[in-house]
């Protein structure tokens, strides 16, 4: 007999106070706080409590019984269902608002840094708010995410017999046992958009985008009809069938795009039943496709394609192939150019990457005749920004891929004062390291990933006796953690700027200055 699960409770009448980390609205709820989505400070709430801790409580928003002054409408139809703008409910100068209050509470809290010392600039807020960022990567799917009270008997067909004769040694793969397909083929229950938070194999078709300009929204529509129309088959994440699986586009400042056509295992392990097409059909409907994209859209400079039967989506180190146009698309900067292929890292905000990059200068303060470090230098956009203001820099990276990008960049640019290393930072920035390049740092400048610095190359820095620091991070709480140990190593925390480079979400960058001190 089967136990009755116990309903949550909901809590009427809470007012919203503030904003805390990660973007959670703070309420509280006898004296204890809970922390809600969705929600902005003076709505009045109705909560369900989903998680009990000893400290705080998790909810759910679940009703609105009054709207605060400052709360506005969203603009996307995708809102709710989508997680990729989170904060569309609030003012964008709230936003920037608790982006910052966000940087300095975790500075004081997590490293404990005396922020009434510290000079703290104004956040920068992006230029544009939408159609900011220059990529972003949609997953095809079967069998699409269902809006609430959809029926799916009318979006997705029946399952299907299989015949074990159409597969390898007449035996069906384990996911398959059954002997059923759920393959879909009604065009209703297709996807062609993003992840749903926290449910890998589940697609949110999207009509309309936000966030990059068009075409890119144009692109993607026009293959999600090429695909049902011409019969090519949709991926199957669980099953790990089907042709298309994924694209991703990038666009420059200019108009030009980048399209990378990810396709399934090739030639497809489960022949045409599967798949929809027999192993050298694929090759014959995908150039069919890339001709009709390129006559369709002369805004695509680069068009590219891999075969991907791994699990997950990765491209890093699969082949990627190009199919028409160029290899790559290039990005200005302060006249600077930068080669972008498929594989390339660049800041997705280009515009905002621009004041970015300019804080991070400016906080280097330099004259003249530095030699500087560059490290988590990614392919170079930093070091090639600055390389022309100082004596040297030297970038390490651990991407190979990436490094490759920063040496031909600087090629591009005719800049001969950079020396690019590949290969984990930990063990190659040593002591040994340092002595050998001839002269130390006097400017060090951090971009690591979210993780942070590692111990061991925070040792390294404090002996490099480097006379500033400018550190960049996309995650406040580690850069707290990591200033805390550089601060205690004989470095004074000086001033920190925040830099808005992701409108209506909850992520921040900032840039910290560290000088040692004498």
């Amino acid at each position: 007999m089967s136990r009755k699960k116990k309903e949550k409770e909901i809590v009427r009448g809470v007012t919203v106070e503030s904003v805390g980390a990660e973007g959670k609205a703070i309420a509280r709820i006898d004296g204890k706080v809970v922390f809600v989505s969705n929600a902005v400070p003076g709505d009045i709430i109705d909560v369900r409590i989903d998680k009990r801790r000893e400290k705080y409580m998790e909810g759910t928003l679940v009703g609105i019984q009054t709207p605060s002054p400052d709360r506005v409408k969203p603009f996307c139809e995708h809102y709710g269902d989508c997680g990729g703008c989170a904060w569309q409910e609030l003012p964008y100068r709230l936003q920037l608002k608790y982006k910052q209050q966000q940087v300095v509470d975790q500075f004081a809290r997590i490293g404990h840094l005396p922020m009434d010392e510290v000079e703290v600039l104004p956040i920068l807020p992006s230029e544009r708010t939408v159609e900011y960022r220059n990529k972003l990567e949609f997953t095809f799917s079967d069998r699409r995410w269902l809006h609430e009270g959809e029926d799916p008997a009318t979006v997705f067909d029946p399952p299907t017999p299989l015949d074990p004769s159409e597969f390898e040694g007449g035996v069906f793969p384990r996911h398959l046992r059954g002997g059923y397909s759920s393959v879909n083929t009604n065009p209703a229950g297709f996807a062609l958009g993003f992840h749903i938070s926290k449910a890998f194999d589940k697609i949110l078709d999207i009509r309309h985008c936000w966030l990059q300009p068009e075409p890119s929204n144009e692109i993607r529509n026009f293959i999600r009809q090429y695909a049902i129309v011409h019969g090519l088959p949709f991926f199957n994440i669980r099953e790990q069938t089907g042709l298309l699986r994924n694209i991703i586009i990038r666009t420059n400042l200019r108009g030009e795009v980048m399209l990378t056509v990810m396709f399934g295992a090739h030639p497809p392990k489960l022949g045409k039943l599967r798949c929809g097409f027999r192993p050298e059909d694929c090759d014959a409907e995908a150039e069919k496709m890339f001709d009709v994209l390129m006559e369709r859209f002369p805004q695509i400079k680069s068009l590219n394609y891999l075969w991907n039967g791994r699990l997950n989506d990765a491209i890093n180190d699969q082949q990627i192939f190009n199919a028409r146009g160029e290899d790559a698309i290039y990005e200005e900067m302060e006249g600077l150019r930068f080669k972008i292929g498929p594989k390339s890292f660049y800041q997705t905000n280009p515009l905002q990457a621009y004041r970015l990059y300019s804080t991070v200068r400016e906080f280097a303060g330099f004259k003249g005749g530095e030699h500087v470090y560059d490290l988590y230098t990614g392919t170079g956009t930093i070091a090639l920004f600055v390389a022309r203001s100082v004596a040297s820099v030297i970038g390490i990276e651990y991407v190979p891929e990436a490094i490759e990008d920063a040496k031909v960049n600087a090629s591009i640019n005719g800049i001969s004062n950079c020396k690019f290393h590949a290969g984990d930072m930990k063990d190659i920035l040593t002591p040994e390291f340092v002595e050998a390049q001839g002269a130390r740092p006097d400017v060090v400048i951090l971009d690591p990933p979210r993780a942070g610095v590692h111990p061991d190359v925070i040792k390294v820095l404090l002996g490099t006796g480097a006379r500033r620091i400018v550190y960049v991070s996309c995650n406040p709480a580690t850069q707290a953690r990591d200033l805390a140990l550089l601060t205690a190593g004989g470095y004074r925390l000086v001033k920190i700027r925040p830099v808005d480079m992701f409108p209506h979400t909850t992520h921040v960058e900032n840039v910290a200055l560290l000088e040692k001190i004498q």
